[in-house]
């Protein structure tokens, strides 16, 4: 089992005071949902988590199996098994969708493991198979072109092929027709098992009727304000943030 672990973590951007001291611990053979307001940290989060430029830790530590990631480089930290799929994926001309896949999955084994062309090949269209992706995409620039659904998609697939320890999965649901939600979900959870963790980030509890996590926290404030089953999430939807806020007695952020 490895274990993620977010401790008392405060996180500042553009000089602005975002994440006030979040504490959260996931574990492979887990999965995590992040429920939240707009402008409460959740994406913060996961750029930090990911060790993307422009966020600085200013209290508190990230911790992988014990050990602490903070000074590791993006590179470093997906190479140990770390995955963002990014809520607005880039477009990168020049390069195709297949050619960045491989070099992706290369990139984290010895150079005399590389994998065979034929064995990637291979586990590719399965892949693209699974998430219903048509074969030409393949050979397409990355994400060039590509509609928001297939931007998605391809989050997805790149997943399915790199198999990372944690994904953080950033609002993978935005702007996806329920067709694309449940071939999203199928993909996520072709990959549950004591292997593999997740945290997804969302605002909607639609997304997990199809992705069910075992623990949600619901996030305000820049922390972490509530914990609890599937259920939560359901109950959320009764309440509404807002109701939640009043509940708990807090205010809800503006900063994301």
């Amino acid at each position: 089992m490895t274990t993620l672990e977010i401790k008392n973590l405060h996180v500042q951007a553009e000089g602005q005071h975002i994440l006030k001291g979040v504490n959260l611990t996931v574990s492979t053979g887990e999965i995590h949902a992040i429920m939240g307001p707009n402008g409460t940290g959740k994406s913060t989060l996961s750029e930090t988590i990911m060790g993307r430029s422009g966020y600085q830790v200013t209290e508190g530590d990230i911790l992988l199996d014990g050990k602490s990631i903070l000074n590791w480089t993006v590179d470093e930290r997906a190479r140990h098994g770390l995955f963002l799929a990014m809520q607005y994926p880039q477009e990168i001309p020049g390069i195709t969708n297949m050619e960045f896949i491989r070099a992706a999955v290369n990139a984290g084994r010895p150079k005399e493991k590389a994998i065979k062309v034929r064995d990637f090949l291979q586990q590719l269209d399965e892949k693209m198979a699974l998430l219903k992706i048509p074969e030409e995409m393949a050979e397409r620039y990355l994400n060039e072109g590509f509609s928001g659904g297939e931007k998605k998609r391809n989050e997805i697939l790149q997943l399915l092929m790199l198999k990372p320890r944690f994904a953080i999965l950033d609002e993978i649901d935005s702007g996806l027709d329920i067709d694309a939600l449940t071939i999203v979900a199928k993909g996520v959870n072709s990959l549950r098992g004591t292997e593999f963790g997740s945290l997804i980030i969302t605002h909607y509890q639609r997304l997990l009727k199809y992705i069910v996590p075992d623990v949600v926290h619901i996030m305000m404030g820049g922390r972490i304000v509530k914990t609890g089953g599937p259920d939560l999430a359901a109950e959320l939807e009764k309440t509404g943030y807002e109701g939640l806020a009043k509940t708990l007695g807090l205010e809800t952020a503006d900063h994301d």
